[in-house]
């Protein structure tokens, strides 16, 4: 009897444990929120499987989900090949705010990767390989801190690997291969990062030192991708030509050459001869030239030192060096002093001035870089575009230092003029202008080192973009590339003094802030040869100017005004006109539709599609603009003028820098300024 009462007293306790246990399971149900979020993901996402997912049931049950071991919330999410069609839908799966691990591989999902992803502080885990996605990488995938493990292969995403990747500090796999990833790998120094795969993509430039570690087929299908432990870089641009007089040996890269040839000992035993002969001849010649010169000196007396002296002054006013100073030739006046009793020591400083060979100079803020010219020929290069004035580069350094190098064609001007040219444009600091950094002259090179801005020029966001599925510009980043580009023309007039000279969309570069949009090229005209233009051409040039080489502040304000009515329009100046004669003159078919009453035709159709509601703001920058382009110059506005007015049509775009364009205005008297030519002390 007594057994009996045991067996149901232990049975009743079994039943009142197993309650409990389901009870406390049915209590334990991750939040409302989360099961609503994962059946707005599944009811907006398109699937072929049918995965179950009743609201009746618990979500921690569900298909692919998977809770934590409490059942509080939910931790895993992995739907892999389940037929998910189209894009992610944006409020569902960022709700998941406990999720640590997303597999949606081998579906096909379209569009970008979407915010809602980036919305998960604890995913440790993504797997979405295997899939349609598109577009870039976004830069704030680095708001995943927890990421070990990123896996995006074989998509179609395109673009430039983020640096901000870096800031993944726990990422242990980032793979990216089989996909349309272009430019540069960004130097990701992860200590945990085990795997790393960027093959078959259109990378280029230099592999970064801090991946060199991993083995060659993950940087395999990239053709323009060099460096260890692909075969090494070679630039894209040619090595430049060292000075005139520069030996051989003093040329980076000559020394291993020369080492590869070794000379038989004849040959340098002759060679030895030969120079000892030639130093005898060459000092046998200097004691003749010192002594006629001597004798020269003796018999013309006073007057001859005398018109030397004025001549040297005459030439000095007009910026000339002065005949027998040796400038231009790479000799110094020392060397032209009288030679008598101390021929060797002038000859020993000739030969010093001439073997020194041509380096890079650093200008301005350009001395914070920390490379020379050999790692400038080691970089790996693309070509970014070819203009007028030449062709530009994207350069990589080994350490991962991004410049642009414009090699320059048909310069003019001897190097005393280029380098004091170069020193002042160095000087020129202003968040809407782009400045040298370094330069390079020799006989044969001239190159100039700006800084890199990856965002492109306004050209290519504005017409790229056509056609290609790309987002077009909207009308707020018009307005503030505008006034960008305005403010950085008026601060090189009223700071600078200093002519543009090639004011132009795509010498208008683009930075992520959309208020620092920077003026590149500005004012070479000086070192190039003079070359006529066509009166009245199309484009960008005002119809005054004849001479390229003596453009005018009012014509850098038409040039400002074409560029207006290019934002407006979405034509370019430089495109073939409709009627076949040349470039578009943008100008005159502005004026003949405003004329015909028909103004709503002359704006971009691209804004009318995005909805753009600023019509009012529309009509008064083509006011303004049209101002700018006038036949006359001295009825165009100055630049600061165009400032303010641009100001005044959109206080919203952009921070109003007016005080900054007035205080730049009182430093040129207004004369000056109303003849549209540039002050007394013309550019250097």
């Amino acid at each position: 009897m007594a057994g009996v009462v045991t067996r149901a007293v232990a049975a009743a306790v079994l039943v009142v444990v197993v309650v409990v246990a389901a009870a406390e399971l049915v209590a334990a149900e991750p939040p409302p929120s989360e099961r609503s979020a994962l059946l707005a993901f599944l009811a907006a996402t398109p699937h072929e499987r049918r995965l179950g997912w009743n609201s009746s049931t618990s979500a921690c049950g569900w298909v692919g989900v998977t809770c934590d071991a409490g059942n509080a919330t939910v931790v895993q999410v992995r739907l892999p090949g389940v037929g998910l069609i189209g894009a992610i839908p944006p409020g569902t799966l960022g709700r998941l705010t406990n999720l640590q691990v997303l597999s949606l591989r081998s579906n096909r999902i379209l569009g970008g990767i979407p915010d809602d992803v980036l919305q998960l502080p604890q995913l440790r885990l993504l797997f979405l390989q295997n899939n349609l996605l598109s577009g870039a990488i976004p830069p704030a995938v680095s708001k995943l801190a927890a990421l070990e493990r990123l896996v995006l292969s074989s998509n179609n995403l395109s673009g430039p690997i983020p640096f901000t990747l870096n800031n993944l500090t726990s990422l242990r796999a980032l793979r990216l291969d089989g996909n349309k990833l272009s430019g540069n790998i960004p130097s990701i120094s992860i200590q945990s990062l085990a795997v790393f795969n960027v093959s078959d993509n259109n990378l280029n430039g230099s592999i970064p030192a801090s991946l060199a570690r991993f083995p060659a087929e993950d940087f395999a299908g990239n053709l323009q991708l060099c460096g260890s432990p692909l075969p090494p870089c070679k630039s894209f641009f040619p090595s430049p030509s060292p000075s005139p007089g520069v030996s051989p040996a003093d040329v980076p890269g000559a020394a291993s050459s020369s080492k590869k040839r070794r000379l038989s000992g004849a040959a340098i035993a002759g060679i030895v001869v030969g120079a000892v002969v030639l130093a005898l001849l060459l000092l046998v010649a200097a004691v003749l030239c010192a002594v006629s010169k001597r004798r020269r000196g003796a018999s013309e007396g006073p007057k001859s030192t005398t018109a030397a002296a004025a001549g040297a002054g005459a030439a000095a006013a007009r910026g000339v060096p002065p005949p027998g100073s040796g400038e231009g030739t790479g000799m110094t006046s020392s060397s032209k002093e009288d030679m008598g009793g101390a021929s060797g020591s002038a000859a020993a400083a000739v030969a010093a001035v001439a073997a020194e060979p041509s380096r890079l100079v650093f200008v301005g803020k350009g001395a914070g870089y920390s490379f020379d010219l050999e790692d400038l020929l080691r970089a790996s290069a693309e070509v970014l575009g070819k203009g007028s004035v030449g062709t530009s580069y994207k350069a990589v350094l080994e350490e991962g230092t991004t410049v642009v190098v414009k090699r320059l064609k048909d310069v003019a001007v001897a190097r005393r003029e280029f380098d004091a040219h170069m020193d002042a444009l160095g000087k020129v600091e202003h968040r809407n202008v782009l400045p040298v950094r370094a330069y390079y002259f020799s006989k044969d090179e001239k190159l100039l080192v700006f800084d890199y801005l990856p965002n492109g020029s306004l050209s290519a966001m504005l017409h790229g973009s056509r056609g290609s599925g790309k987002t077009p510009l909207d009308w707020d980043a018009r307005m503030r590339s505008a006034l960008s580009a305005a403010r950085g023309l008026a601060h090189l007039h009223t700071v600078h003094s200093l002519v543009h000279g090639n004011v132009k969309s795509s010498n208008v570069l683009l930075r992520p802030d959309a208020d620092a949009a920077a003026l590149s090229d500005f004012c070479l005209h000086p070192i190039f040869a003079p070359s006529s233009a066509r009166p009245g051409a199309g484009g960008y040039r005002a119809p005054e100017v004849v001479d390229t080489r003596r453009p005018t502040y009012k014509a850098d304000v038409y040039s400002l005004g074409v560029l207006l009515l290019e934002l407006l329009t979405g034509k370019s100046p430089t495109h073939a006109s409709l009627e076949g004669d040349g470039t578009l003159d943008l100008p005159r078919w502005v004026q003949s539709v405003v004329r015909e009453e028909w103004t709503a035709e002359v704006f971009d159709v691209e804004l009318v599609r995005l909805g753009a509601s600023a019509e009012e703001e529309m009509v008064a920058l083509l006011q303004v603009a049209m101002a700018c382009v006038a036949t006359v110059p001295d009825a165009r506005p100055d630049a600061p003028d165009v400032v303010r007015m641009i100001e005044e049509i959109g206080g919203g775009h952009g921070r109003t820098t007016t005080e900054e364009s007035e205080e730049g205005v009182r430093g040129t008297s207004e004369e000056e300024r109303s003849r549209g030519t540039p002050p007394a002390a013309p550019t250097p």
